[in-house]
């Protein structure tokens, strides 16, 4: 049995999105061994059965992201079932590019605006009464190093994560106005593959820190 004593993110509730990829996986056996409470929501049904066995004893859930309408819906089935959350990961996303700036379609953008932004507006929105009303709620998302030095084969995914970035922030500026113990969090990589132990280990942390400590903060994670 893993000893949770001292770790303050025991007993919240945390609610992954986008939680069948191999960060998700790591985010989430993290908090479950850290004693969390953990949702994992993803688009794949098959996937989230694997995830179930990988990370015994977490609830799963099948939600287009994209949709708020689906996403109401998710925060309803999730408060009815386990009660308000504490904590929301954000690691939806995807990369499209390439071409240079000619090569900037409007379908890549269109994919990265809907995983990107669109699925962390829809979550955070549907969740944000949540996290300001927790004693220790936290948001966190993870974007690119390509937002401080964009590259015009790559300027719809650094415009994808900076929209991102900057959303994010403005979280963390309203639970800063209304005095909340909350914080959001953005952590920045160069690549995440590679880096999914640091980024659980950076996630569970989270809860350890005062929130005003680490609120709207900028964290990069590096090899």
């Amino acid at each position: 049995m893993t000893d949770t004593a001292g770790r303050a993110v025991a007993g919240r509730t945390v609610l992954i999105a986008g939680a069948t990829s191999a960060a998700g996986r790591a985010v989430a056996t993290a908090l479950t061994d850290a004693g969390a409470h953990v949702i994992a929501v993803g688009t794949n049904a098959e996937r989230l059965r694997g995830f179930r066995a990988e990370v015994p004893g977490a609830a799963t859930y099948v939600c287009d992201l994209g949709d708020f309408a689906q996403v109401t819906a998710l925060a309803d089935a999730v408060h009815g079932e386990h009660g308000p959350i504490d904590g929301l990961i954000h690691l939806v996303g995807g990369w499209r590019g390439g071409g240079g700036l000619a090569g900037q379609s409007d379908g890549d953008w269109d994919f990265l605006h809907a995983h990107v932004v669109a699925t962390l507006r829809n979550t955070t929105r549907a969740f944000n009464d949540d996290l300001l009303a927790s004693p220790a709620g936290r948001l966190a998302i993870v974007s690119s190093v390509s937002v401080d030095k964009p590259a015009p084969g790559g300027a719809n995914y650094a415009a994808a994560k900076a929209a991102a970035e900057t959303w994010t922030r403005a979280v963390g500026q309203g639970f800063a106005k209304v005095g909340a113990d909350a914080a959001a969090v953005i952590f920045v990589v160069r690549a995440l593959a590679g880096l999914e132990t640091a980024l659980a280990t950076a996630v569970v942390g989270l809860w350890d820190a005062s929130a005003a400590s680490v609120n709207t903060s900028r964290v990069l994670l590096a090899p």
